[in-house]
C-alpha cells in the first residue's frame, strides 16, 4: 500500500506539471521524486502520468488517484488537527471557504472575534463561487463554507444551515445621473451592470427582466474590487445590503430603486452555513460556528 508521502509526492507533482517544481516544491531532488513517483507507480500497477519535453500530464489512472490522494491527505491533516485540538485550541488550524459577498462583510466580522480569541489556530480561508466551494468541501479541503446554498439544496451529503436573508439591492455612485429617479428597465441598460456570478433562479430573472441572455456587463466574485469600479465609474452593481449597509451610511454609495419596486434579484440573500453531513465540526470549527451565529444575529438586530 502506498503511503502519504508518495501520495503528496504525487499531488505535488499533478499540480506543478513539471518534476523540477514539483520536486522545489517538496524539498526533494528530482531523482528522488521521480523514483517516488515510480514507487507509486508501482505498487498501484499502473501509469500516473506521462512525461515528455514540457513537463508531465495525467493519465486517466492519474486523474483518479490524484482525486482520492487528496481525499486521503485532507483526511490526515483533519484527525491530526482534532487530536491536536481536543484538549484546547491553542494550535492546529481551520479551513474555511466563503462565497463573495459573506467573505466581504460577516466573514471578516467572525474572524476578528475568533483570531483575537484563538491567536494560535492556523485559519485558511478561499474566497470563491458556491459551486468552487461545493467540490472543495467534498474533496475534504474545506470543513465548511458560507455561501449561497440555492444550487446546493437536494445534495443529502451536506447539512444546511440558512442564515438571515439580506435584501438585494442596486448601488451605485454618488451623482450617478440615476440618483433621484425611479428608472426604467430601458434607462438601466444605458449603464453597465456589474455583479459576481449569479446562481441560476437569479440568473434567469434578471434575463426576463432585463430582456438579454447575459444580464452582467462585468462578472467578478471580488467585492472590494466591484465597489471601487462603482466608485469610479457609472457602472451598476448587484450586492446584498448587509455587504454595502455601511458604504452607504458612509456616504461613499447610493442605492437605486429596482425598476417596478421589486426586490433586484427577486428573493434576496441565501446565505447558509454548509458542511459534511456525515462529519462532525472539530473544535475549531465548532467555536466558530457558535461566532458565525452570533455575528449572523448581531446584525439582523442592529439593521
Amino acid at each position: 500500500m502506498s503511503d502519504l508521502r508518495q501520495l503528496r509526492h504525487f499531488v505535488a507533482l499533478a499540480e506543478h506539471g513539471h518534476f523540477a517544481r514539483a520536486a522545489d516544491a517538496v524539498n526533494l531532488s528530482q531523482p528522488a521524486l521521480s523514483r517516488s513517483i515510480q514507487a507509486l507507480e508501482g505498487q498501484l500497477s499502473c501509469q500516473l502520468v506521462d512525461r515528455n519535453p514540457r513537463g508531465v500530464t495525467l493519465t486517466a489512472h492519474g486523474k483518479l488517484v490524484l482525486e482520492h490522494a487528496r481525499r486521503l491527505l485532507a483526511g490526515d491533516r483533519a484527525l491530526k488537527n482534532a487530536v491536536l485540538q481536543m484538549a484546547d485550541l491553542e494550535t492546529g488550524e481551520l479551513r474555511l471557504g466563503a462565497g463573495p459577498f459573506p467573505g466581504a462583510r460577516l466573514m471578516p466580522q467572525v474572524l476578528t472575534r475568533y483570531c483575537s480569541a484563538h491567536p494560535k489556530v492556523s485559519v485558511l480561508l478561499s474566497i470563491e463561487n458556491w459551486s468552487e466551494l461545493h467540490q472543495r468541501l467534498l474533496d475534504d479541503e474545506l470543513e465548511l463554507f458560507i455561501a449561497d446554498y440555492r444550487e446546493l439544496e437536494g445534495d443529502n451529503r451536506l447539512d444546511i444551515l440558512p442564515l438571515r436573508v439580506h435584501r438585494s439591492v442596486l448601488f451605485c455612485r454618488p451623482g450617478h445621473p440615476l440618483i433621484g429617479s425611479a428608472p426604467s428597465v430601458e434607462r438601466l441598460l444605458d449603464f453597465p451592470l456589474a455583479g459576481p456570478r449569479l446562481p441560476r433562479d437569479a440568473h434567469e430573472g434578471m434575463v426576463r427582466t432585463l430582456g438579454r441572455d447575459q444580464p452582467l456587463s462585468v462578472q467578478c466574485d471580488d467585492v472590494l474590487m466591484l465597489k471601487e469600479l462603482v466608485k469610479g465609474s457609472d457602472v451598476l452593481c448587484l450586492a446584498t445590503w448587509d455587504v454595502v449597509a455601511a458604504d452607504v451610511q458612509a456616504g461613499s454609495l447610493a442605492i437605486l430603486p429596482w425598476p417596478g419596486g421589486t426586490d433586484a434579484s427577486g428573493r434576496g440573500s441565501a446565505y447558509a452555513l454548509v458542511r459534511h453531513a456525515s462529519r462532525s465540526l472539530s473544535p475549531a470549527a465548532s467555536q466558530f460556528v457558535e461566532l458565525l451565529l452570533e455575528e449572523d444575529a448581531a446584525f439582523n438586530a442592529a439593521s
